[in-house]
């Protein structure tokens, strides 16, 4: 069996997770399914970066120690991962001995090599970002990042010689074309940083103690992103007496990341990898913000969407059926009430719901809910849409293959839209009037297949809605696998549900609207 390791990003647990790390998680999630369906042994990890000089000053601001403000916040990130139905193998957290241990360990390495050195570091720290930037490399006297203020700063700090290995990045990405993906955020690194020439990396830190102490100079901490990106490792029992995951998984086949880390997993974590002589992940993708209409989601603005009411009010599915949909590769995507309003109505009760209805409600009328074997004379029009699903299938796993999750659902919900224009152009209520009963059976059996290849196509993302389609139309289980959607003559002796469920009710739209502007803060 193929194996498909993927990330997250281990996600900072500063405040509470809106829908933008929602989403991230949501996308690893949907590819994970996928790849099972597809029969890989897919593994997930997720979790969360619990150091840093930010955590210190917000458990301060609360009252609590570190330790108890991360503890809460896993508790918060695992009941949310719960609450979307988020299939992760592992949640490491940096706060973890088997964790810590093994930082350690690396850093103490590292330094035998000769590829950390220790000398002072004087720059522009932005703690938003737990990130220094030098003079030209600020925006307006701000951080190029985030864009807030930053503080002139000057410690003792251990510095990692990227330098060293920046000639052989170089050679890795001629070398692997699609190893960041999209492309254009690999051309951005490749022409603000590797061409420019890299800097040496900051990784400790005095003017904190919240983090791993470096063994040999315990008042130094292990900064960030060298403690942060080994999660990767870490959390497979890299260094450790049970190394049987990584030797299973490592390289990684995908790290997910948002487009304001990529350059901190595609320079600093391959060169980190290539002075560990580990191999490197095979992809890193990394995708674009939810943003509002006004711009990036901030409390002070009022604009913040959590995941919580969405899902407790409109249901999971949607919710998933939303982001994913709304993201298109590597671009940004737009958070509206309007918006969510409109695609729940429009797509998944007008152009989903209503196509199992009126299919169910016509074979009840017309045949008793029975669909018996496929047909023995097929029209123009009947082999117009097989044709136009299996091509609609092949173009879907591209899309899932090459991650383009929101094009894969689009391109389903072309079929949804074809199979409803089909019920127009074959008019069965006609055919029932003319009493053309056996073109009539395969206009039946032909809803039926698209609805049960529909329901299938979905599953990565909407699991309860594909399985109420499966079920409504009674379909064995052997012609529910992905396996199953070449087959198009399989289905026999049928009886769907004498009593459909609605999928998704009709919403009306301004209270729904004003409903979901006074869950945003």
């Amino acid at each position: 069996m193929q194996k498909f390791y993927l990330t997250t990003p281990i996600y900072y647990p500063s405040g509470k997770f809106h829908i933008g790390t929602a989403y991230t998680t949501a996308l690893a999630n949907t590819i994970k399914k996928y790849k099972q369906e597809r029969g890989f042994e897919a593994y997930l990890l997720t979790g969360m970066d619990e150091h840093g000089q930010k955590i210190q000053k917000v458990a301060e601001a609360n009252g609590k120690t570190p330790q108890e403000h991360v503890d809460k916040m896993a508790e918060e990130a695992k009941k949310l991962w719960s609450l979307m139905e988020i299939e992760y193998d592992d949640f490491i957290r940096t706060t973890e001995e088997r964790h810590t241990k093994v930082v350690e360990k690396i850093f103490d390495r590292l330094m035998e090599q000769g590829d950390i050195y220790k000398s002072e570091y004087e720059g522009w720290y932005c703690m938003p970002c737990e990130t220094y930037f030098t003079e030209t490399q600020l925006i307006d006297g701000k951080c190029p990042d985030c864009g807030r203020e930053v503080k002139k700063m000057k410690e003792e700090s251990y510095f990692f010689n990227m330098k060293k290995y920046a000639d052989r990045l170089i050679k890795f990405y001629y070398e692997n074309p699609n190893f960041i993906l999209p492309e254009s955020r690999k051309n951005e690194l490749f022409n603000n940083f590797l061409k420019p020439g890299l800097e040496d990396l900051c990784v400790s830190r005095t003017s904190f103690d919240w983090g791993v102490k470096v063994k040999k100079d315990p008042k130094h901490v292990v900064y960030v992103w060298l403690d942060a990106l080994t999660n990767y490792i870490t959390a497979l029992g890299y260094l450790s007496e049970n190394d049987s995951l990584m030797e299973k998984y490592w390289p990684a086949d995908l790290h997910l990341v948002g487009k304001d880390i990529i350059r901190f997993h595609g320079l600093y974590w391959p060169i980190f990898l290539m002075a560990l002589d580990l191999p490197l992940p095979k992809q890193i993708y990394a995708h674009g913000f939810i943003m509002m209409k006004d711009g990036k989601m901030s409390k002070s603005k009022g604009n913040v969407i959590y995941p919580e009411p969405l899902i407790e009010r409109y249901g999971l599915d949607t919710f998933k059926y939303f982001i994913l949909r709304e993201m298109s590769y590597g671009q940004d995507g737009t958070f509206t009430p309007e918006g969510f309003v409109e695609r729940y109505n429009f797509d998944l009760c007008n152009d989903l719901g209503n196509l199992l209805n009126r299919t169910i409600g016509m074979i009840n009328k017309y045949f008793n809910g029975d669909i018996t074997s496929y047909p023995n004379i097929i029209s123009d029009l009947d082999k117009e849409i097989e044709k136009f699903s299996d091509v609609s299938i092949h173009e879907i796993e591209e899309y899932f293959d090459t991650y383009h999750i929101s094009n894969a659902i689009a391109e389903t919900w072309n079929l949804v839209s074809r199979t409803n224009k089909y019920i127009d152009e074959t008019a069965p209520w006609i055919l029932f009037k003319e009493e053309k009963y056996e073109a009539l059976k395969s206009v039946m059996y032909h809803l039926v297949e698209s609805l049960r290849r529909i329901a299938i196509l979905i599953k990565p993302y909407m699991k309860h809605t594909s399985k109420k389609i499966l079920q409504q139309l009674n379909i064995p289980e052997e012609l529910q696998t992905w396996n199953s959607l070449t087959d198009y003559n399989k289905l026999k002796n049928i009886k769907v549900t004498d009593k459909p469920e609605v999928l998704f009710a009709r919403l009306e739209t301004e209270t729904e609207v004003e409903e979901i502007k006074n869950m945003m803060k």
